[in-house]
């Protein structure tokens, strides 16, 4: 299940949540801002690169992934499809949602080489992906953004098998088809991070698990699209020596002698085997960036966040998480002690591997802080920093947002020429990455508010 996007960019420091997003429109629109909207951007072809991490420590996050569902609940058998693995999109499907799927088909193919293409018309599915109405998915999963079930082929099925064995992972030996639910009003990047992180459930590994840095499995939602790591927990999940039903002490056997053929770079020293998050620690973070509640009641959990990640003696992405979780919090209110937290997390995230782009999400709260305290140079230089890590990571979303930082920032400092030019330039990653002219508009009112304190201040 992917959370709403609620940890990683689209929450400005100092700014109003920006609207509901609307299906993006193929034309260009001269508005009130005076900006004519230039085609949307996309991502071309690209690979991941591997993950960095010792196989011994890889090793235990794979059966923590494996045998462990995001609920805590453990599941007593491995399961996975057998022989080709088909594909189907139906419902209200959205115009970029093929080329997104056909994309992401070929790097399951080339990268964890998994036998995977569309199903032939007419043909059952294996993973059958419905696009519905927002509304309609989050009356029965409030906080998804999308989510995946076993054993149904439609949310008809799903909504009539709810709460029984039969959409029950933890039930399964054997996976012979299962539905993905993505709203249909979903903009271009949400759907494709969507497709990304269900298909890849769907398909092989359950849980997620906030210690993992370089992974969409994790409810940070800081990567957006699959990863070396990722792509090689599904060749892992896939491979010969793995069957269905097998138990965690069963699977553990295989996987150190697995781990060393597919992942050569990985048979080093110096594992840190970490422990599951506890509960106290997760419902903190969904008080930290829940929709619902004051700002108070955000900090009071993100304290809370900060708290029990030193109890537990983490030095890893989780007290940064922790940290950040902090400033973000106090940015509105007390921007000195923001900025102090948030580059407590930029230094523990600087030493992790893997952890470029959350480095990027930091940079950008702190270049919003320099934009409002009216430290425009300061901005800049966080946004540059940050903006080639976040091309690399394919976050439109954050791209366009550190872009609309930067042009306010030198619209401020007297380059408005330049200034016009990145707004411009940033149009066309903002439709991909907000999804409608309304909400990209939203955006850029957000970003230039902060432009205009800091010309007051």
């Amino acid at each position: 299940m992917r959370l709403l996007s609620l940890f990683a960019v689209l929450a400005l420091t100092a700014c109003t949540p920006a609207p509901p997003a609307e299906v993006t429109k193929n034309y260009t629109e001269e508005g009130s801002t005076g900006v004519g909207f230039p085609a949307m951007q996309g991502f071309g072809a690209a690979a991941s690169s591997a993950t960095a991490r010792p196989n011994a420590e890889i090793a235990r996050d794979f059966l923590d992934l494996e045998f462990r569902m995001e609920s805590g609940r453990a599941l007593a058998s491995f399961s996975r499809f057998e022989g080709p693995i088909t594909v189907a999109l139906v419902g209200d499907v959205p115009a970029t949602a093929k080329s997104e799927m056909s994309r992401l088909i070929n790097r399951f193919r080339g990268e964890a080489g998994l036998n995977i293409g569309y199903a032939a018309p007419g043909e059952a599915a294996s993973i059958t992906v419905e696009f519905q109405p927002r509304a309609q998915l989050q009356r029965i999963v409030p906080m998804a953004a999308c989510f995946v079930v076993p054993n149904v082929r439609s949310f008809t099925e799903y909504k009539a098998a709810r709460g029984t064995p039969t959409v029950d992972w933890t039930t399964l030996t054997r996976r012979t088809h299962v539905a993905i639910f993505v709203p249909a009003e979903a903009a271009p990047q949400e759907l494709r991070d969507c497709l990304n992180e269900e298909t890849a459930q769907a398909m092989g590994p359950l849980n997620d698990l906030y210690h993992l840095p370089d992974s969409v499995f994790n409810d940070d939602n800081f990567n957006s699209v699959l990863t070396g790591f990722d792509m090689l927990m599904l060749r892992l999940h896939y491979s010969p020596q793995l069957r269905n039903g097998m138990n965690e002490a069963e699977a553990a056997k295989h996987v150190p002698a697995l781990l060393a053929q597919m992942n050569p770079a990985g048979n080093i020293g110096g594992a840190n085997i970490k422990q599951i998050a506890p509960r106290a620690w997760v419902a903190a973070v969904e008080g930290a960036f829940g929709p619902r509640g004051s700002n108070a009641a955000r900090l009071a959990a993100s304290d809370r966040m900060l708290s029990i990640a030193m109890a537990q003696g983490w030095r890893d992405g989780r007290l940064a998480f922790s940290f950040y979780a902090k400033g973000r919090s106090l940015a509105g209110s007390h921007p000195a002690e923001a900025v102090a937290a948030l580059s407590q997390a930029a230094r523990i995230y600087r030493t992790i591997p893997g952890a470029q782009v959350h480095v990027a999400h930091v940079d950008m709260q702190l270049a919003a802080i320099a934009l409002a305290s009216g430290q425009p140079d300061q901005a800049i230089a966080f946004a540059d920093r940050a903006i080639p890590v976040v091309k690399r990571a394919e976050n439109a979303s954050l791209l366009a947002t550190l872009m609309l930082i930067k042009s306010e920032a030198l619209e401020n400092t007297g380059h408005a020429a330049e200034a016009r030019a990145l707004r411009l330039d940033s149009l066309g990653w903002a439709r991909y990455g907000f999804g409608s002219e309304r909400q990209v508009r939203a955006r850029m009112s957000e970003i230039a508010s902060l432009g205009a304190r800091g010309r007051r201040g």
